[in-house]
């Protein structure tokens, strides 16, 4: 039987099957992953029960010999998606503080999960890196989709910003990372807001505008994930507490830490400014898949390429917008339609971990082993 999308999204993103306890990194580290909540007053006006939290999943480097299970998304008797191979809560592998490991903040797609992004999350994990996600209120495939949550998108820059803060003040990592060695990556709408931790700033109407002459690009229209019109939008941007944060869109939402973005099939770009992107002063690099047509290459990633100052893009053929979720099982292919429609998920996993590995180490320096 199919899945709605939304259901099956939100099934993949809310429980997990494990195997038995095994030895996660071919090399390296092995990659364990640990959750946090932090407070964000903006989630009071995009999650559906007006909550003020955000979720956060912290993936890092754990202590040799920890215990680590494969995690599996969906039922357990028949997984959807295979994310990766951590330790649950290990402890860290380091134990003293003068070591200090840099970050890179991680943003899921629109509708997705921070465990959904594990896939990416655990190598860099393995390599010494800490790797910090969230749940973005509103838009995560866990909790219910609301319009503010689809539409308040530059927000998911202050979640990744608040984020990085909470998991500074926390007594386990703070005093083993360093905050000013800091990289942006993520996929899809997590690839926009990378690039608006970068400054790019955004501009509703300059999309708008866009959609209104482009109503068959795929960033234009329904997502399959939550679908909105414009007029769903322009009724949640007349309660005030929407409107309060509209008119924050487009200040600068930039990381002054920032040292590199990495960006998976990013999408909206055509909400940010040309000068903007422009503007952007930190190594960008992008991969995409030339069979995109939810993010179209043309219109997002290569538009974001051109307009960057040294960016680079790799744009992988047959390789389509959800391959770089997860690893769909056999299960998730049969039910799921995003499943079915990846491409060559292996060659879009290696292209992007192998990229990032590069652009980290020579922008954040090699974490220390």
């Amino acid at each position: 039987m199919k899945l709605k999308p939304l259901a099956a999204l939100a099934l993949a993103s809310s429980l997990f099957a494990s195997a038995p306890a095994a030895s996660a990194a071919k090399a390296g580290y092995v990659a364990a992953e640990t959750h946090r909540v932090a407070t964000q007053p903006s989630a009071v006006a995009r999650d559906a029960e007006g909550r003020d939290q955000l979720r956060l999943t912290v993936w890092y480097p754990a202590r040799a010999g920890s215990a680590a299970r494969e995690i599996a998304l969906g039922p357990p008797d028949a997984p959807l998606f295979r994310v990766a191979t951590l330790a649950d809560d290990a402890p860290l592998a380091d134990d003293a503080p003068i070591r200090k490991r840099p970050v890179v903040l991680l943003s899921h797609g629109f509708g997705g999960s921070a465990r959904m992004m594990g896939w990416f999350a655990a190598p860099l994990a393995q390599a010494g890196y800490v790797v910090i996600g969230v749940d973005h209120p509103g838009n995560n495939g866990v909790d219910r989709m609301t319009v503010p949550g689809a539409i308040l998108w530059w927000e998911r820059a202050e979640d990744l910003k608040r984020a990085l803060a909470a998991v500074v003040a926390d007594p386990q990592f703070g005093p083993h990372i360093d905050p000013t060695r800091v990289a942006a990556s993520g996929f899809s709408a997590g690839g926009f807001t990378a690039l608006a931790l970068a400054g790019a700033r955004f501009d509703r109407q300059r999309l708008l505008d866009f959609c209104h002459a482009h109503p068959d690009d795929g960033v234009c229209r329904p997502q399959i994930e939550f679908a909105i019109t414009e007029d769903d939008m322009r009724k949640a941007l007349q309660r005030p507490e929407v409107a309060a944060l509209e008119a924050t869109a487009g200040a600068n939402h930039s990381l002054p830490a920032l040292k590199a973005v990495f960006a998976m099939a990013p999408a909206l770009v055509q909400a940010f400014t040309p000068d903007s992107l422009r503007g952007i002063g930190v190594p960008v690099r992008i991969v995409s898949g030339e069979a995109d047509t939810v993010a179209a290459l043309a219109s997002n990633a290569r538009a974001a390429a051109d307009a960057i100052p040294g960016a680079r893009l790799t744009a992988l053929p047959k390789v389509g917008h959800y391959a770089f979720l997860s690893t769909c099982t056999d299960a998730g292919r049969e039910k799921l339609q995003i499943c079915a429609n990846t491409g060559p998920q292996e060659l879009a996993h290696r292209t992007a971990i192998a990229q990032a590995l590069k652009l980290f180490e020579r922008t954040l320096g090699r974490p220390a082993q």
